[in-house]
């Protein structure tokens, strides 16, 4: 027991930090704006972008074990027929409009794609996006939902 008398021992809650939804759909958008940050900057070095994620599987003993295998992320821009490059983000399986009927951004070029993630990042960031991402999710629910 005179182990335990050196520690500093305290009665505490860990903060759940999903609690709040609002913040929840900020902290998922700018993970998946980085990602594609990540993903533009590879292409345009010309490298390949695989990214890794650890799930957990059963082994052939049968016991689970993690394993870490590639992650499948989808290129959130894409290219017309002129050659243009534009972004277009997805939430909850939808596409975010940033404007009436506007659901895409105008690259022009892949060089300019990293800049103008980083400028929609700090948009979420600022919460510019809330009622997009808000009503994406609120939908999204309604469609996992079970009708009664």
């Amino acid at each position: 027991m005179s182990h335990l008398k050196a520690l500093k021992l305290a009665s505490a809650v860990p903060v759940r930090s999903a609690a709040d939804p609002v913040q929840r759909a900020r902290e998922k958008m700018i993970t998946v704006l980085a990602e594609q940050k990540q993903m533009a900057e590879a292409k345009i070095a010309g490298q390949a972008f695989t990214p890794t994620h650890i799930v957990r599987k059963k082994n052939a003993e049968g016991v689970r074990v993690e394993v870490e295998t590639t992650k499948r992320v989808r290129q959130g821009w894409f290219t017309d027929t002129s050659g243009k490059v534009f972004l277009g983000i997805r939430y909850a399986g939808k596409p975010i409009e940033f404007a009436k009927e506007k659901n895409a951004i105008e690259a022009g070029e892949l060089s300019a794609l990293p800049k103008i993630i980083d400028t929609l990042a700090e948009a979420v960031r600022a919460g510019e996006l809330d009622a997009q991402l808000t009503a994406a999710a609120a939908e999204r629910g309604q469609m996992l939902r079970k009708p009664k």
